[in-house]
């Protein structure tokens, strides 16, 4: 069992600051950007060296050595193991028709209130200007530091930027298979590799260069959201987790901004949104806590050639779902190697955006009402939850799959939706009600049926994108809302119901 020593954890040393070392003063120290909880949507990426062979996952380099089927693409395209090795990809990465601020546009039309690049994922390749590394994007490939430059572009949009760290799974990523020949023990390459020497004194090592890499992402870029691939109930890392999280809590009281940790499972017990990945772990009841799933615009993270690519609506359903239940939707792009967003990934994103144009309103800025939604869905998920409870699959915590036979993770329905399956939000003492499929001539919310306990009068229900309120009664059955001919959009409707005094239950406002 590999445990983080004080060594480790006190290489860089760093200034001490009123955020200490425990979990204790981090967790008095936190609190929940305001700006997370309303911003609802962000832009994720994975790009990288992966995405020079644009084939098979982000997770090349561990496929190209361990895979003998994967090695033999790999072998046949580019050389022997030996000869070509991933870190051969490196000039092939020139990013030479990247324009940030072409990006940074596109970000704020999807309508995303923030963006979050990988500046390093599992290869141990560094987007950043790094002054700890010379495998940088500065110093070699792109000669460009990719990560500082979308920062000034994403913030001259008006949106905040954090990075993705995905290196702690660095350490033991690449496994080789036996008696192969290959790059691996370059001693030129050890410091990029890192399979040559797994002694315990060189694992302190490398993590006393993760905790520095995180120190300087912070510090030169200061980010506003410092997003880890990790997760697990383990604490034998606790010593530079606690100095990272510490060190940055402490910043932000510096730069006076509200900053947040996204990581997966307990990695962080204090001061922490909980990340789930992928939206089929997402959660499928409405929680206390609030939560992003960072799901992909396709099926895979990385740019692959002839990957399949999900739909609009799709998007625009797991962000009702995720904003009804208090929870924010990470999207992941696919850029290229060249520094271009796929045509086929930009007309999906630009879609959202139009969506949200419309919708907007009962979206961003927008807190969850005292249940989440009405309709089969809810009703399947309720139960879904039930057995998720049972099985130990439920809470802050969960990192499996939470969907069953009938929804997706999230409370997506796997047969799609119906006209009585509606998504809740509020603002305020203003209601919106999300229908999940047009409804036809007449949209029906039983949750607001005449006797059920609530105080004050609907006094007026409009149709976003539609130009005058709409009739409506209401009797036993519900409130009974006449809806116009023509429908102002596609995928979701919103109704924005005023005139109540709303209860929210126990979710902070």
């Amino acid at each position: 069992m590999r445990i983080a020593t004080a060594a480790a954890a006190d290489a860089p040393n760093l200034p001490d600051g009123p955020v200490k070392r425990t979990w204790e003063s981090i967790g008095q120290n936190y609190k929940d950007p305001e700006w997370f909880r309303d911003a609802k949507l962000g832009i994720m990426m994975h790009w990288g060296l992966y995405s020079v062979p644009a084939h098979g996952s982000e997770w090349y380099v561990r496929h190209m050595y361990g895979n003998p089927g994967f090695a033999k693409w790999h072998i046949e395209k580019y050389g022997a193991l030996d000869k070509f090795g991933y870190k051969d990809f490196i000039p092939l990465f020139t990013a030479d028709k990247y324009n940030p601020d072409e990006w940074a546009e596109l970000f704020k039309k999807t309508g995303a209130k923030y963006v979050v690049p990988s500046a390093e994922h599992h290869d141990g390749w560094a987007n950043w200007d790094s002054d700890i590394t010379e495998f940088c994007a500065t110093k070699m490939g792109p000669k460009r530091d990719l990560i500082g430059d979308m920062a000034i572009a994403v913030r001259k949009q008006g949106l905040k930027f954090g990075v993705s760290n995905h290196r702690l799974n660095h350490y033991d990523f690449i496994n080789p298979a036996p008696n192969v020949d290959t790059d691996l023990n370059d001693p030129k390459y050890d410091d990029f590799y890192w399979v040559a020497n797994h002694s315990d004194e060189r694992y302190q090592k490398f993590l006393a260069d993760w905790v520095a890499r995180a120190v300087e992402q912070i510090d030169k870029y200061q980010v506003d959201m410092l997003w880890f691939d990790i997760g697990g109930e383990s604490r034998n890392t606790d010593p530079v987790f606690l100095k990272v999280a510490a060190h940055y809590y402490n910043r932000a009281k510096e730069w006076n901004k509200e900053v947040a940790i996204s990581a997966k499972g307990n990695a962080f017990p204090a001061g922490m949104i909980v990340d789930y990945e992928r939206q089929g772990r997402a959660p499928v009841e409405l929680t206390e806590y609030v939560w992003q799933a960072d799901d992909p615009i396709g099926n895979k993270f990385g740019y692959v050639e002839g990957m399949e690519l999900t739909t609009p609506s799709a998007v625009v359903w797991r962000l009702v779902e995720n904003t009804s239940k208090n929870g924010n939707l990470l999207l992941n792009i696919s850029p290229k190697a060249d520094g271009t967003i796929p045509k086929e990934q930009q007309d999906i994103m630009l879609a959202v955006g139009k969506w949200m144009d419309i919708n907007g309103d009962g979206i961003y800025g927008s807190r969850p009402w005292k249940k989440y939604g009405e309709g089969p869905a809810a009703d399947a998920a309720a139960e879904q939850a039930a057995k998720n409870r049972a099985a130990g699959i439920a809470g802050r915590t969960n990192g499996r799959p939470t969907g069953g036979d009938v929804i997706t993770g999230g409370g997506v329905p796997r047969a799609g939706y119906t006209p009585q399956d509606i998504r809740f939000t509020t603002k305020g003492n203003t209601l919106y009600a999300f229908a999940m499929t047009w409804p036809g001539d007449q949209m029906v919310i039983k949750s607001l049926a005449a006797g059920q306990p609530m105080d004050g009068a609907i006094a007026k229900v409009e149709l976003l994108g539609h130009a005058t309120p709409l009739e409506f009664t209401q009797d036993a059955n519900g409130l009974n809302v006449k809806l116009p001919a023509q429908k102002p959009g596609d995928y979701v409707y919103t109704l924005r119901i005023t005139g109540l005094q709303l209860d929210t239950g126990n979710i902070p406002q």
